[in-house]
């Protein structure tokens, strides 16, 4: 790191990006602060709990413009709410009705954090070297020229996972100053600098802080929730309103074996249920990949690593990889994996470098 550099942070009005600003801006860094307005009064009702997108989101900006003022910093905010929802809702949204589990998260950091937040700073004249950002995850220049994207040291605040589709170009300007802390060590950085209002806001428990079935928009469909014979269990009113792996919130609540969703049938407008172990896959492709830590395999090439489906949990620590002709992969794991769901991302390991990742199209018993 040079002192010097011109920074911009990406601020949220919450604890982990302030305490990035505040590093920064202590090492010598010429640091500016910005923020995405995504939300739109009157497109969303929205509700009360924290989250990424929702009503609460002026007085995120007003957090962050309180704290850029304290530390005598630039501010800037950046409207980008049309570009979240044609980005991020609309892929949302269809990802839902075609039966499949989205992970907005995914494309948000792709698209807009890193993405038009950065290029918006640009092309309104704020000159910066460097984009940094309050997730807790590790970049590194390595021998073979290649910037790798690590875990972050307290693995289970680690983000890299929703990170594995930003490229060579976006990581060789990215900062993580927060991926060698702990929670616990940035909550007490804020208090010693006099930010007790962010050091004890909560985390965001979503990307929304109202019923994800109102950014779906769709009027109720009802249909069957049925077991592996197709006995009917129960009604639902709306495919979309299930995914793999789901126990909770079922309705049909009975003795016996806890019961999982284990398939969304969109066509027929049905959902499967099962006991645990029929949840249970040990193989699937992957499409659309992004290879971040290594160069993309060649088809027909096969290596073995670790891979995680799900944000948080559900790793396999044995998977054997194998590049297909049209860029997709085909992942193998013995011991498999419960959960696996169409729509969320396979992201692939090697110790501590997360070497690359994709889409889920499908899996395999």
């Amino acid at each position: 790191m040079l002192t010097g550099m011109k920074v911009l942070v990406g601020l949220s009005g919450g604890v982990d990006s302030s305490v990035t600003a505040l590093l920064l801006k202590e090492k010598g860094y010429d640091v500016t602060g910005a923020t995405m307005r995504l939300w739109r009064d009157g497109r969303y009702r929205g509700g009360t709990r924290d989250a990424c997108f929702g009503p609460g989101e002026e007085q995120d900006v007003e957090a962050a413009a309180d704290l850029c003022a304290r530390l005598g910093i630039p501010y800037r905010t950046f409207d980008c709410a049309d570009t979240y929802e044609r980005l991020v809702i609309e892929p949302y949204r269809k990802a839902f009705l075609s039966g499949r589990t989205p992970n907005p998260c995914v494309c948000c950091n792709q698209a807009l954090k890193f993405g038009a937040l950065p290029d918006l700073a640009r092309a309104e004249g704020i000159d910066f070297d460097a984009f940094a950002t309050g997730h807790y995850a590790r970049v590194e220049r390595c021998a073979d020229g290649r910037m790798h994207l690590l875990k972050a040291v307290e693995s289970r605040r680690d983000q890299s996972y929703f990170l594995y589709r930003l490229s060579q170009e976006q990581l060789a300007r990215q900062l993580f100053p927060l991926g060698s802390l702990s929670k616990d060590e940035v909550r007490r950085i804020a208090r010693e600098h006099g930010l007790d209002a962010v050091a004890e806001k909560p985390d965001s428990q979503d990307f929304y802080s109202g019923d994800r079935n109102e950014l779906i928009g769709c009027p109720d469909r009802p249909g069957d929730i049925v077991d592996e014979s197709g006995r009917v269990l129960g009604r639902h009113t709306g495919f979309w309103k299930f995914t793999i792996g789901q126990r909770k919130g079922l309705g049909i609540g009975g003795a016996g074996d806890p019961l999982f969703v284990i398939d969304v049938n969109a066509c027929a407008n049905r959902v499967v249920v099962g006991r645990r172990e029929a949840g249970i896959h040990r193989a699937l492709i992957a499409t659309e990949c992004n290879w971040v830590s290594r160069a993309a395999p060649r088809p027909g090439e096969t290596f073995e690593c670790a891979v995680k489906v799900r944000s948080q949990g559900n790793v396999a620590p044995a998977c054997f990889v194998t590049a297909r002709e049209d860029g997709s992969v085909r992942a193998v794991f013995p011991d498999g994996l419960f959960g696996v769901a169409p729509g969320q991302s396979a992201v692939f390991y090697d110790g501590e470098t997360l070497l690359g990742g994709g889409f889920i199209l499908s899996s395999e018993a």
